[in-house]
């Protein structure tokens, strides 16, 4: 006769008392015996934003527009400077009373002065100057390009009677200088024939970047309820977990897009399959385009503010002299500049015209600026989260981190290529891919079986989002990167 076993395990007791989790009713662990809690939960049915409103999207809907584009590049043409100046020259005296000036290595430069010009010769190394008339103009670029020149007084070599540095020195022009009853072309001397000067352009481009993101929730948990009242931040509520999962995916994207345009930067090519240039597409964002083209203030504060601020101004002035501009800044940047306002009489509200809000001071605080008018200049100032967020550039300090923005406001003239003529745009906006047939500015679908889509036999909904867009910092020379130490 055979052994009859217990069929579902043994019924001896265990020989010695034992504390086991087994032994307890629990809610909360996710075990397989969680089936009930012992006592009713006092359950809040709110979920709680411990980071509050942690979306960071906003900048460039106030500092620029958005345009569609049709093609994988823009390109746009910004005009260089008009008058005729050269630095890094190299200073010899030649024969007789006169001195030999010669374009430095710099590349890019080119020899287009004509005689009879009137420059002025500056020696930043001793301060010395000295205005001179062009006698003979010798055609070239960096090394080779060089004008003879006579000193008005005193007369003689600028090196041997005047003590200038033979190297360093800086030149422009200022005029003309012609003797009664001549005329242009007809010999040397008085009558050379003067350099025609064309208005030369400097290209730039950029390119859009594809930004992708998906979010992906099964049927079944589509269908089923929590216990806890959830809320987006775009006011949908409900008690759906993947509402909300779904609605913090769409924000996160849109926060991408703002932040590829800020953070984005070209790709070198390293090489690597499908990611070398060429291949994975790339594109330039704010940041880098100003430390490529513009100026960069390193370790503003407070204690040294008014003078720093003023060193700003004062290359703003070599620059385009935008009257209007807008600063982004950190939040302890924000501080300095409050406390390097508080320093000085004319930092408050009254003294700042508003012209960029339509003289509405009130439209200005409603956006959360505040104004101040320094020398020239009328500028807006308001915080920017995402260099507080600590996810994002808010958790760096030190010398990698990025402390602040100034932008000019308003438009620039730049040539359009494909217009052939020259337009006006803002100095920051965006360009999207789109056209009849498509437009990827903010792309958004629904694929699966579920949640009212019927496109394959997945048992899930997969919400996809796309855009392909990329920034246009035109005039890069106008804004200002303010970094740490």
């Amino acid at each position: 006769m055979g052994t009859l076993n217990p069929q579902f395990g043994t019924i001896l007791p265990s020989q010695e008392q034992q504390l086991l989790n087994t032994n307890y009713l629990q809610f909360n662990t996710g075990g397989a015996n969680d089936f009930i809690q012992q006592y009713l939960p006092e359950v809040y049915e709110q979920e709680v934003e411990r980071y509050g409103n942690r979306t960071l999207s906003g900048f460039l809907r106030m500092v620029g527009a958005e345009m569609p584009m049709t093609s994988d590049q823009v390109i746009w043409s910004e005009q260089n400077r008009l008058h005729i100046a050269y630095d890094d020259i190299t200073v010899v005296d030649g024969a007789g009373t006169s001195t030999d000036l010669t374009l430095g290595a710099a590349a890019g430069q080119e020899m287009v002065m004509s005689i009879n010009d009137t420059i002025v010769v500056l020696d930043p190394a001793t301060g010395l100057e000295a205005k001179c008339i062009v006698i003979a103009v010798t055609p070239g670029g960096p090394g080779v390009g060089s004008v003879n020149v006579e000193c008005f007084d005193p007369v003689g070599g600028l090196v041997a009677t005047q003590g200038f540095s033979a190297n360093g020195c800086k030149m422009f022009v200022y005029g003309s200088a012609y003797s009664k009853g001549t005329t242009i072309g007809a010999g040397a001397g008085n009558s050379a024939v003067r350099n025609s000067v064309e208005p030369s352009f400097t290209q730039f481009s950029n390119s859009p970047v594809i930004i992708r993101d998906q979010y992906v929730v099964s049927g079944s948990d589509m269908a089923q309820i929590g216990w806890v009242e959830v809320a987006t931040e775009d006011g949908a509520s409900g008690y759906l977990w993947y509402l909300k999962s779904e609605s913090e995916t769409r924000l996160r994207f849109e926060d991408y897009l703002e932040m590829v345009c800020v953070e984005g930067e070209l790709n070198a090519g390293i090489g690597v399959a499908n990611y070398g240039a060429g291949q994975l597409p790339s594109t330039q964002g704010l940041f880098s385009a100003i430390e490529e083209r513009g100026n960069v203030e390193v370790g503003f504060a407070a204690a040294t503010g008014i003078s720093d601020f003023d060193e700003i101004l004062r290359n703003l002035d070599t620059q385009g002299a935008i009257e209007e501009n807008m600063l982004f800044l950190q939040r302890q940047t924000a501080l300095d500049f409050d406390d390097m306002l508080a320093g000085i009489s004319a930092g408050g509200n009254g003294g700042t015209a508003y012209g960029l809000f339509e003289n509405s001071e009130e439209m200005a605080l409603n956006l959360g600026f505040s104004g101040f008018r320094r020398g020239s200049y009328d500028f807006y100032k308001t915080d920017w989260k995402y260099l507080n967020d600590a996810s994002t550039r808010g958790a760096i300090v030190g010398i990698n981190s990025i402390e602040g923005v100034l932008i000019p406001a308003g438009t620039s003239t730049v040539y359009d290529q494909v217009l052939g003529t020259n337009i006006r745009r803002p100095f920051l906006h965006v360009r999207y891919r789109a056209s009849q047939a498509d437009d990827r500015r903010m792309k958004s679908w629904i694929t699966g079986s579920a949640g009212g889509a019927f496109t394959s036999t997945l048992d899930a909904m997969e919400v996809n989002f796309l855009s392909e867009r990329c920034l246009v910092t035109q005039a890069a020379n106008n804004f200002v990167l303010f970094k740490g130490i």
